[in-house]
């Protein structure tokens, strides 16, 4: 699924409404404090006038690098895809599918695929799914992490391993989300999966694996005991995912939040109650790190 040609080939598996350019010829300061609807992920004629601003010494380059991080982004009505995230942030946006009807997922998940690279929706059903399929052909649909996705960049941008954990099997949906993001975000991952702390020999028995990844992910649900027990294994950042697995005091997984916050491992910090992809993203920033 990976390296999946080039764009020009890629083009012919979506359909799409052509969409309007509107002048570039306007100046760059008022281009960069409103949106402006384009066709390909930078409108070379309009960096093109950019670069040659910079080589003729009207704009400096740190002013152009600043005007390039605010725009473009395209205008669907419904929603405004950003497809600068990548130049600002380093990483592309992420749709959440939770909320959004089929059609809305796939037109937002087709404009981004229509620009290169990865493209990952989160939080999403066979529905959507469907109606992805039906615009974007390579896409596909990893149930257990609820995702769907579409990977043609095979470069690994981070520089280490990232290790996903999970406290039980029940956990491992919200641990998926999270290999799922940090592999699509360009990560080599290995998880280890049902080793909680009420069986403690199975965490123990992985104890090298664990220690050799750049960052750790744990998810857990009940008391929310595992990471700090992570923490204490390994040297490196870990990040704590309370998820909703529990019986009735577990409240939906604010005993596990509220046990990681109070996580006496020092080198522990906590995303939100399910939140696998938050997870995912972090542990991508940080693996990317010099």
């Amino acid at each position: 699924m990976r390296g999946r040609g080039s764009n020009d080939t890629y083009e012919n598996q979506i359909t799409h409404n052509p969409v309007e350019l509107r002048s570039t010829r306007q100046p760059w300061a008022a281009v960069a404090t409103r949106a402006f609807q384009y066709t390909r992920a930078v409108n070379a004629a309009s960096i093109r006038k950019l670069f040659e601003q910079v080589r003729r010494g009207t704009i400096s380059p740190d002013d152009a690098v600043d005007r390039l991080r605010h725009l473009p982004f395209e205008n669907l009505g419904f929603a405004r895809v950003d497809h600068h995230r990548a130049l600002r942030a380093g990483m592309p946006e992420v749709i959440l599918g939770e909320g959004k009807t089929p059609a809305q997922v796939a037109k937002i998940f087709a404009r981004l695929a229509k620009h290169g690279g990865n493209v990952l929706a989160t939080r999403t059903n066979e529905k959507q799914f469907a109606a992805v399929k039906k615009l974007v052909r390579g896409a596909e649909y990893r149930e257990a992490a609820r995702a769907i996705v579409l990977e043609r960049d095979p470069k690994k941008y981070g520089k280490g391993t990232i290790a996903v954990v999970s406290a039980g099997t029940s956990d491992i949906p919200v641990a998926e989300e999270a290999v799922v993001t940090a592999e699509v975000m360009g990560n080599e991952v290995q998880h280890f999966y049902d080793v909680g702390v009420a069986g403690i020999h199975r965490l123990l028995a992985n104890r090298e694996a664990l220690t050799r990844a750049r960052v750790v992910i744990v998810c857990a649900g009940m008391e929310g005991a595992l990471p700090s027990v992570v923490g204490g294994l390994v040297g490196v950042p870990v990040i704590a995912v309370p998820t909703s697995v529990g019986y009735g005091s577990s409240f939906k997984g604010l005993a596990a939040l509220l046990g990681m916050l109070n996580s006496c491992a020092s080198n522990v910090s906590v995303v939100n109650i399910d939140n696998g992809f938050g997870a995912g993203y972090v542990a991508s920033v940080i693996n990317r790190l010099p």
